[in-house]
């Protein structure tokens, strides 16, 4: 059986023109112009009302889904266990919060959440609730049909403890709903000088300019636990030369092991007006000539 690799976009790479230059409506235009099907979002960032969004809302988003003929992909959402100063958060209260979140991305259609739990240490590894949290939400998980995917990201390679622990925790569970989403971004391998507001110094150095470069050896091993791919680039020349992502390397070991699902556009470079726009357009590009390149051959 041959991969299927599926294009999406996240809402996450517009950040900065949606809600400027971009509706919602604009950016689920752009994504299904671009010939992609899936759409990506993050809960708290583009729900208006979220927890709660209003009947209204969910009755738009479904019919916007319908009108550019687009599938709901994965739901961001966030477990904050520094929400107060004094103590962290419980397992209880932590696994509440990802019931709730379950339940929106289940009526909004979405297949797979990931799910960011506060991390304690500059390698994100994430607050020991995490096993709890997630266990207490299996069930449910499966009954909504929504796999829980944490993100495997820079600065943390594939092989780490952390890793380990996701899958020693899906062997032990036996679960078909607790995967892996893989960011790409663990495979630069040059240097970017992207900037972001609000983002420390020592946050950007251990995110971005010390680049990974894992092998892909390490991809092939956790393939098989892998539910989800964001495709995160931060610049696209003219030329439609990436510097900083191996995209070719990448593709074509997804096709050699016959991985399938979809890939899904993370922009994260500059913030200019328009030029997310742009960037995605040049990354879709990109990919769908290698991706034919690597057929043909």
């Amino acid at each position: 059986m041959s991969a299927t690799l599926k294009y999406g976009v996240s809402l996450y790479s517009y950040t900065g023109d949606m809600n400027t230059v971009l509706t919602l409506e604009d950016a689920m235009a752009e994504i299904a112009d671009l010939g992609a099907t899936g759409i990506e979002i993050l809960g708290e960032g583009n729900i208006p009302g979220y927890p709660a969004p209003t009947a209204a809302w969910i009755d738009e988003w479904r019919r916007l889904l319908d009108t550019y003929g687009l599938e709901p992909t994965n739901y961001g959402s966030w477990i904050d266990s520094r929400m107060w100063r004094d103590r962290d958060l419980t397992v209880d209260e932590g696994a509440k919060m990802l019931a709730g979140d379950l339940r929106l991305a289940s009526t909004l259609g979405f297949t797979t959440l990931r799910p960011k739990i506060g991390v304690v240490s500059m390698d994100l590894t994430p607050h020991p609730i995490w096993q709890g949290v997630i266990e207490r939400n299996l069930d449910l998980a499966a009954e909504l049909d929504i796999v829980i995917c944490p993100e495997i990201h820079a600065p943390t390679p594939i092989k780490h403890p952390v890793v380990a622990e996701y899958i020693e925790f899906i062997q032990r569970t036996g679960s078909d709903h607790f995967r892996l989403m893989i960011d790409t971004g663990v495979f630069q391998r040059a240097i970017t000088n992207v900037q972001h507001d609000g983002l420390s110094d020592e946050a950007q150095e251990e995110g971005w300019r010390k680049p990974l470069a894992v092998p892909m050896a390490d991809l092939v091993d956790v393939l098989p636990y892998t539910a989800f791919i964001q495709t995160k680039f931060f610049e696209i020349g003219d030329d439609l030369v990436d510097h900083q992502i191996p995209w070719r390397e990448i593709l074509a070991t997804l096709l050699e092991h016959q991985w399938s699902g979809y890939l899904s556009s993370e922009f994260e470079g500059d913030r200019l007006p328009y030029r997310s726009i742009e960037q995605v357009r040049r990354q879709h590009a990109l990919l769908r000539r290698i991706e034919g390149e690597l057929r043909a051959a």
